[in-house]
């Protein structure tokens, strides 16, 4: 190739909100302190290789409709190599600090995992360089077990020994990968860990056997002396019917029978949280109140599909009252903001890749800047510590110590002639307060 493939686009810069410049950042300004921290690392943004590098353009009724010159390579190695050129060539221009990855997006699956481990070092030899030359960072690096007909009954929850071997034999090899490139995190998407149909299905035994494989992944993280987090995405379905990891609740529940939530944390994609009947806030602040809250999966969905579109996002209120329930969390460690999040089938200039990636940060930083204004103005979280107000008094504290029984509430109650007055839970004032922040 003679050429880059974005030979068109020069460094993404940040120009301000009076920009016309369409290949430019009109919010994201990298720099610009935010609650004592640079915007750049609130976010941590990641460009996810897949969907970027990866997808052909193809749905369910018609081949792919995109042109990248790795496509046409019928050699599957030399393809990787150009294909790994041009993806840091993009995160570069982009400015992005991090990317992610699966073991099958960046090195071709070989006839044994032998062949396939052989591959992956060839090209994660280049991916090094890569790494050092641009100081592009890896977030999270995972393994695609999912994709390939032997796992069509799942990986760990397959219903043949041999083929949870080799799915641990995969997991080992990018757990050591991610390792070596220092990545922040290594994630376990289960894709097929479910089922079709109960009628042969076992779900106490396939629930064990997923049980007995993370656990393995931790003792074996623990071996290497990888210092990252351990990560679960949930997803209510697709392509299975129904799957174990269904809401952020469902992985809690169980990491907890299987004595695992001080090992694990979740990986939250926006659009998973909807399919499974929650709201993407909702979905965050119950993983960090019960303190399981790792990373971020960034897209959003079509509210009139009921599948997984993988948008980018362009909704500052979500984004805002997501990034508020972050801050107030605490904010990222290890996670970031992966854009789990494809160009849709008729975008097919190389330039609108950067236009999907340039929209999505600057959504994520309005969000964040309008996060800001709602901490420090301070207003929503008093209204929330005087609706609850009662439980800091006599009462509320004998309840919750457990120095009252329910004769002694009853008794008291009927002594003293309580009757509670309803007070506004105010929501619409809320909504139009929020409104003023974004």
């Amino acid at each position: 190739m003679s050429e880059s493939v974005f030979w068109r686009v020069d460094k993404i810069r940040y120009e301000g909100p009076e920009s016309d410049n369409p290949l430019s950042f009109r919010y994201y300004d990298k720099d610009r302190r935010v609650l004592g921290k640079r915007l750049e690392d609130h976010l941590r943004v990641a460009v996810c290789y897949w969907h970027s590098f990866n997808w052909t353009g193809f749905d369910v009724f018609g081949a792919g409709t995109f042109d990248r010159p790795w496509f046409r390579v019928s050699n599957q190695l030399e393809a990787a190599e150009m294909k790994l050129k041009a993806a840091f060539e993009f995160f570069e221009k982009l400015g992005a600090p991090f990317f992610t990855f699966h073991d099958r997006d960046i090195a071709p699956e070989g006839a044994t995992l032998k062949e396939s481990n052989a591959n992956l070092d060839r090209i994660i030899d280049k991916v090094e360089v890569e790494m050092q030359r641009t100081g592009v960072r890896l977030l999270w690096g995972t393994a695609n077990l999912f994709s390939h007909p032997r796992y069509m009954g799942g990986a760990a929850t397959n219903p043949d020994p041999e083929i949870f071997a080799y799915a641990a034999g995969q997991v080992r090899k990018m757990l050591d990968v991610t390792h070596r490139l220092n990545g922040e995190n290594y994630v376990l998407w289960g894709g097929r860990e479910g089922y079709e149909t109960l009628l042969n299905t076992d779900m106490k035994r396939e629930a064990d056997q997923l049980g007995r494989f993370l656990s393995l992944v931790a003792d074996y993280k623990h071996k290497i002396g990888f210092k990252g987090t351990l990560l679960i995405e949930p997803k209510p379905k697709e392509p299975t019917k129904h799957q174990y990891d269904y809401d952020t609740a469902s992985v809690y529940a169980f990491l907890q029978r299987y004595r695992l939530e001080r090992e694990y944390a979740v990986n939250i994609e926006a659009n998973h949280a909807i399919l499974s009947g929650h709201s993407f806030q909702h979905e965050v602040a119950y993983a960090i109140q019960n303190g399981i809250f790792g990373s971020i999966d960034m897209n959003r969905g079509d509210y009139l599909l009921g599948w997984d579109t993988d948008q980018f996002p362009n909704d500052v209120q979500e984004i805002a009252l997501v990034m508020y329930t972050i801050l107030k969390g605490g904010g990222f460690t290890t996670g970031g903001m992966n854009f789990d999040a494809k160009l849709r089938r008729q975008s097919i200039d190389p330039e609108d890749l950067f236009h999907a990636h340039i929209g999505g940060m600057d959504t994520l930083a309005r969000g964040l800047l309008a996060a800001e204004k709602m901490i420090t103005d301070g207003r929503l979280d008093a209204i929330v510590q005087e609706r609850y107000a009662g439980w800091k008094g006599e009462l509320g504290e004998r309840i919750l110590s457990g120095k009252a029984s329910l004769a002694d509430l009853s008794d008291l109650v009927l002594e003293k002639g309580i009757e509670p007055k309803a007070r506004s839970g105010r929501q619409e004032f809320i909504e139009n307060l929020l409104a003023r922040y974004v």
